[in-house]
């Protein structure tokens, strides 16, 4: 990686829940402009990562930089403030407020209403049937639509990095694939993507670059088609041996 376009950085992150490590000097980059995946199977530490960038977990040791700015013991507003959003898993949609009352929270940092409409139209060009249904309750739409909702209300944050944390979870085949190329294309308008998956196979078709996660450490990392290729990751994902 070129050290000089590290937009994120964890460096030796710990944490810690009741008395048990969580994360284990954790260390990882994320190059501005590129899809960077985080594999690991549930109870890995995935959740906790992600977390501690949000700032809702307390690190007793290591930084999470930021553009050159320490932001390890921000507040989760101000660090979503500085330009990093979240799709989070299992969708996290509001599922009594409608479509728009969604996305319009997830602009709740812009006080500029045409700002706000610009970025409405935004969202609108990547999800045409989220327009459609402009005043639905989000509780009422689809599996696939509420996971549409979620991508779309991080994008409101005009974000600098966007982490989308396991899109897969609990959708269909097909589904996946159209997630998966909605990923794409916001990479392609400048996003910096940092994608925490269990689909392997996606994931690293995807990305660029790869950290796999495994009780709380990163046992392997590397450029996203050789990663693939690491016997640990054989083992963990393909059937290797």
């Amino acid at each position: 990686m070129n050290n000089k376009n590290i937009q994120l950085e964890l460096k030796d992150v710990t944490t810690v829940y009741g008395k048990n490590k969580m994360l284990l000097s954790v260390s990882l980059q994320i190059e501005k402009g590129k899809v960077v995946c985080l594999l690991g199977s549930n109870g890995a530490g995935k959740s906790t990562l992600v977390r501690s960038i949000l700032g809702l977990v307390k690190i007793i040791e290591g930084k999470i930089i930021f553009e050159n700015e320490d932001i390890t013991a921000l507040n989760t507003h101000k660090t979503i403030a500085k330009g990093i959003s979240i799709a989070p898993e299992g969708k996290g949609v509001f599922p009594k407020m409608t479509v728009n009352e969604n996305l319009q929270i997830g602009a709740y940092l812009e006080k500029n209403e045409d700002e706000i409409k610009k970025r409405m139209e935004i969202v609108f060009s990547h999800f045409p049937r989220l327009k459609e249904r402009t005043n639905q309750i989000a509780g009422t739409l689809s599996g696939g639509e509420q996971s549409m909702l979620a991508i779309g209300r991080a994008l409101m944050g005009n974000p600098k990095l966007m982490i989308f944390d396991e899109p897969s979870l609990g959708l269909a085949p097909i589904l996946v694939k159209e997630t998966f190329d909605i990923i794409k294309r916001i990479n392609k308008i400048g996003i910096t993507v940092f994608l925490v998956e269990q689909n392997a196979n996606m994931a690293l078709e995807i990305a660029s670059y790869g950290y796999f996660l495994q009780k709380g450490e990163i046992i392997a990392s590397g450029i996203a088609k050789e990663l693939k290729n690491q016997d640990v990751i054989r083992k963990a994902y393909f059937g290797g041996k």
